[in-house]
């Protein structure tokens, strides 16, 4: 929303600069419609490059808009520097565009260059209300664990959801797979639920990539594109991601960082459940999913009974804990 807002300002500006200096440079020759004309192209020209350039980033487009503007007045004082020297009309006209040309879009460069390093400091602070958090994937929503975060208040902001994502969520939710299906309307309930959340907003964007295929892959470009980052709980897209220097909130990350911390020698009370992958092995479970697998625990099963830690191993998939039975 904010960058449209800053393209409509930025195209509107253009008009009335372009015509104004157009006035300046080449007089009422061109007519007013005509000058006008002009303006309104070089802002549409602007408005394409800074989508390529800059990527629609808000601090990056306010730079580059003010970085026109001054690029333009510095085009018209030295073409007026030089246009005495010229007698062609048509040499007078082709030199006017190019300096206007040219130092607006080095003016446009500098200007969005500025706007995002003066920004990028009070992105490492906590964002606030109003503030992006970042682009969710289908995983995250399906989870549902984001809702429980934000209604906790820990986040406050916006969260972008694309809407080829709401796309995939609806297909998974009409899938004749019982399974998926569940999966899909817990992902749509779970929508509805942040919705209605004060501590966030939800942004629906509307931008698409029809050229690719995969979900993930117009996720990497949407994160390219807006500077944001990913919301996941997909691995294989965490490590891509990482690859393309996006930054990534992975909630699996987050709650094993907030799980209690075990250390060998301690005790715990434990329901031995089935058995492990070794022979004599038990596995059990804590209240938070953690797998404790217990040497020589299987003569326990379905009991519950005293172990103590004698190692902790933390993995990507989460923290696997092993004990042994405290005799």
């Amino acid at each position: 929303m904010q960058s449209n807002i800053i393209s409509v300002l930025i195209l509107v500006s253009c008009t009335v600069f372009g015509g104004l200096l157009g006035h300046f440079g080449w007089g009422e020759g061109a007519g007013l419609y005509g000058l006008l004309g002009i303006g309104a192209g070089l802002g549409i020209s602007v408005l394409i490059l800074m989508r390529t350039w800059v990527r629609m980033d808000g601090a990056g487009l306010l730079g580059g808009a003010i970085g026109v503007v001054w690029g333009m007045i510095l085009g018209l004082l030295l073409f007026s520097g030089v246009s005495s020297y010229v007698s062609s009309p048509e040499i007078s006209a082709t030199a006017y565009a190019f300096f206007i040309t040219l130092f607006a879009l080095i003016g446009m460069q500098l200007g969005a260059v500025a706007g995002r390093q003066l920004r990028r400091p009070g992105e490492e602070r906590t964002p606030a209300a109003g503030a992006v958090i970042g682009i969710l994937d289908t995983s995250v929503i399906i989870d549902g664990r984001i809702a429980d975060i934000c209604e906790t208040g820990f986040l406050s902001g916006d969260l972008i959801i694309p809407q080829f994502v709401l796309q995939e969520l609806q297909t998974i939710a009409d899938s004749s797979e019982s399974t998926k299906r569940t999966r899909g309307r817990r992902g749509l309930d779970i929508l509805n639920k942040m919705q209605k959340q004060s501590s966030v907003g939800i942004i629906i964007e509307s931008k698409d990539y029809p050229s690719m295929k995969e979900v993930d892959q117009k996720l990497i470009a949407l994160a390219k594109e807006t500077n944001q980052a990913i919301l996941t709980n997909d691995f294989n897209l965490n490590k891509v991601a990482e690859v393309h220097a996006i930054k990534v909130l992975n909630i699996n990350q987050l709650a094993n960082a907030l799980k209690p911390i075990v250390l060998p020698g301690e005790t715990m009370k434990v329901q031995v459940l089935k058995e492990g992958k070794e022979p004599g092995q038990g596995v059990a479970y804590l209240d938070d999913g953690t797998m404790v697998v217990i040497d020589n625990g299987r003569r326990f099963m379905g009991r519950t009974i005293d172990v103590t830690v004698t190692s902790v191993l933390q993995t990507t998939a989460g923290r696997m804990i092993f004990a042994a039975v405290k005799m």
